[in-house]
């Protein structure tokens, strides 16, 4: 079975940095759109930053500067390097792969920033 299997959540203090690295087990890894979206507790899921199948990137307002989204089409691996972490990054955060008519989702991510 298919599936997107995050990691790297975690409790951190603001200023502080994380790296969620998502590994699929599909095999069009290398063709497809990869996000990294969240949701805070009251709040709907929102897109984070994606990287195209040829490496375009794109961000939040609130994140940019701050955070990377990377691949590794060799690894089925798409990465968020987040930065200088503030409070209101708290939220689970999922990983999205989007190919054609297909939307596959992870399972989440803790993510807790405190000040």
């Amino acid at each position: 079975q298919v599936q997107l299997v995050e990691s790297g959540g975690g409790w951190v203090q603001a200023g502080e940095s994380l790296r969620l690295p998502c590994t699929y087990s599909g095999s069009f890894f290398r063709l497809a759109t990869m996000g990294w979206y969240r949701q805070a507790p009251g709040k709907e899921r929102e897109l984070v930053a994606s990287v195209a199948r040829g490496g375009s990137t794109n961000y939040a307002d609130s994140v940019k500067g701050r955070f990377t989204i990377s691949r590794d089409n060799a690894k089925n691996t798409v990465y968020l390097q987040m930065n200088s972490l503030k409070p209101e990054d708290t939220a689970v955060y999922y990983c999205n792969l989007r190919f054609a008519t297909l939307t596959y989702w992870g399972q989440g991510t803790q993510v807790t920033v405190s000040s």
